[in-house]
């Protein structure tokens, strides 16, 4: 993208309203699958790719081929994938001359290096050979073959799927997908119905949408999404955050105890469980900011962590995602009862101070009172006011006033517990540090 189309500002409410007509049109041709659909826009927003699993005949490339006739301004790389091809099918051809001199150099117009857009068909009849030199150009989005490193266009890549073909190298593929949805056959007489309605005035073909959205106005937004545009943000507060993390971390648990009790009887060695890797975790914040962007807002509110089920859980298969609303459901109902997130808040503004302390000892040879007061830390001046009368005593009971808040709160919620625990552990090692 040019540097003009970077400076470029778009209007966020024009372009959910564009959106918007845009998922009516696709769901209008892709029926009753408004969910994926969603998830696929997710999907673009954060410029992550989506894994669709079905059988035959569902509908993937129709889906797939309708959301980028939304586009225009990007190119789209389209391949069905076979066992006999190489990596150059997806990189581009190699450069002769220069293979006779040993130089692996491939001649990347046109291919999924200079798309933005990308569908892989089957993509597990792919040999492993060539999905394995696809992996950092799925994840870093660069072309590294021999001596030739090129940085790759590409912004979403959907791949379909009859089956899953379970190897070390398609473990690692499937981790390059954060998005996966399973897109079962529509047996329900109203819905076929509506299926043959559409086929009979479209034959199964892709029609285009009249409005269009270009490329760089999507890449504008998917920018504010991923924290990269310094003039338009959206916030998330630190509660709703860790509220976001506590959640997760209940969902695997379940999900772990869920596959343990089907495979009982069975040493744990024995039993693949659910893992949710930190890079995955930190990315769900793009989802969270782009499901605020998509409602209109500048702030992710505590609804939208229900959402993070589109990375965490595979959307259609409904006991997962029901797994994951309980989660969601346990973790708010602990937490909205008497002052849970009341107390998440203060203790993590009390770890925004315990940093401020550690990068600034000198900061503790002052009277507590003089850097409480600010907005940022007011809640946590509540909490210090209702433990202690007189904030500026003398500069030697600031460890008494710090180490007295952590001993005198009582937590809510074991979760709760846990925080506090963790943040007394940090106190020691700061006041230990500068004691010595």
């Amino acid at each position: 993208m040019n540097q003009e189309s970077n400076k470029k500002e778009y209007s966020v409410d024009q372009f959910i309203a564009k959106l918007e007509q845009a998922v009516t049109f696709i769901c209008s041709r892709v029926i009753n699958r408004s969910e994926v659909v969603e998830q696929a826009v997710c999907a673009l927003l954060t410029s992550e790719h989506l894994l669709l699993q079905s059988r035959t005949g569902v509908g993937k490339s129709l889906l797939t081929e309708q959301l980028f006739t939304v586009f225009e301004g990007a190119n789209i790389f389209r391949v069905q994938a076979s066992k006999e091809q190489q990596p150059d099918t997806y990189f581009g051809g190699l450069d002769i001359e220069l293979l006779k001199t040993g130089k692996i150099f491939h001649n990347t117009e046109g291919s999924l290096v200079e798309s933005e857009f990308g569908f892989i068909d089957e993509i597990f009849d792919a040999n492993d050979f060539t999905l394995r030199a696809l992996l950092s150009l799925l994840n870093e989005r660069r072309l590294i073959r021999g001596v030739q490193h090129v940085q790759a266009k590409i912004h979403t890549v959907i791949a379909a799927t009859n089956y899953l073909r379970i190897s070390e190298v398609t473990e690692a593929i499937l981790d390059r997908f954060l998005y996966k949805a399973i897109v079962l056959p529509d047996k329900e007489p109203y819905l076929q119905y509506k299926i043959s309605q559409q086929y009979l005035i479209h034959s199964g073909n892709t029609i285009e949408n009249v409005q269009k959205i270009h490329f760089n106005e999507l890449k504008y937004m998917s920018n504010i999404v991923r924290g990269n545009n310094n003039e338009r943000t959206i916030s998330i507060e630190p509660k709703i955050l860790y509220f976001a993390n506590l959640v997760i971390r209940h969902y695997e648990f379940l999900k772990n105890k869920t596959i343990r009790e089907a495979n009982r009887g069975k040493n744990s060695h024995e039993i693949d469980e659910y893992y949710i890797s930190p890079r995955t975790q930190a990315k769900s914040i793009d989802l969270l900011r782009a499901i605020a962007l998509l409602h209109g807002r500048t702030s992710v509110v505590f609804e939208d962590v229900f959402k993070l089920y589109f990375i965490f859980s595979t959307v259609g298969l409904p006991e997962e995602v029901a797994l994951f609303y309980k989660s969601y459901n346990t973790m708010y109902a602990s937490l909205s009862t008497g002052s849970g997130f009341k107390q998440i808040e203060a203790l993590l503004e009390f770890d925004t101070l315990l940093q401020s302390i550690a990068e600034n000892p000198s900061m503790l040879h002052q009277p507590i009172s003089t850097f409480l007061d600010t907005p940022l830390t007011r809640t946590l001046v509540e909490w210090f006011k209702e433990k202690f009368t007189n904030l500026d005593e003398t500069v030697q009971n600031n460890r008494r006033i710090l180490e007295g808040f952590i001993k005198n709160f009582v937590p809510a919620t074991d979760e709760i517990r846990e925080l506090r625990n963790t943040l007394d552990h940090q106190l020691q090692v700061i006041l230990s540090k500068i004691q010595h």
